[in-house]
């Protein structure tokens, strides 16, 4: 190889070594606000920069939950989620991690979740922000 091809493998390795801690915070830039009518929410939280960045925005939700699984609560995502208020389904989403904030009208709301067929609901109020569906 000559010296040109090595400066630039050596260019391209410094490019590629310095990138990397770069995506490692991409994933919690990409958490995401969704609304849906009169409901927004925000899932995520696998990794620990992603739990940061939930926790960071907590104050502006008004509605917090976190699927869970087992005995020692290992984290779930891919959950099917309904949040119905007044028997009238409000909003409905996929949780694509653990934790999931939600900010929706004041009021009482039932979270309905299915995992792998399996359903389980909560009964929340706004303000609630530690809520947890295990399976």
């Amino acid at each position: 190889m000559n010296p040109q091809h090595l400066r630039r493998a050596a260019l391209i390795g410094v490019v590629m070594v310095l990138a990397g801690p770069l995506q490692a915070h991409a994933a919690a830039d990409e958490l995401v606000i969704r609304t849906m009518g009169p409901v927004s929410y925000v899932c995520g939280g696998v990794a620990e920069d992603e739990r940061q960045a939930l926790a960071a925005r907590e104050k502006d939700f008004n509605i917090g939950i976190l699927f869970t699984q087992g005995t020692a609560g290992e984290f779930l995502s891919d959950v099917a989620v309904k949040l119905v208020r007044d028997e009238q389904e409000v909003a409905t989403f996929r949780a694509v991690g653990p934790r999931c904030l939600i900010r929706a009208p004041e009021g009482s709301y039932n979270i309905e979740a299915s995992y792998k067929g399996q359903a389980k609901s909560i009964k929340v109020s706004t303000g609630t922000r530690d809520a947890q569906l295990r399976w």
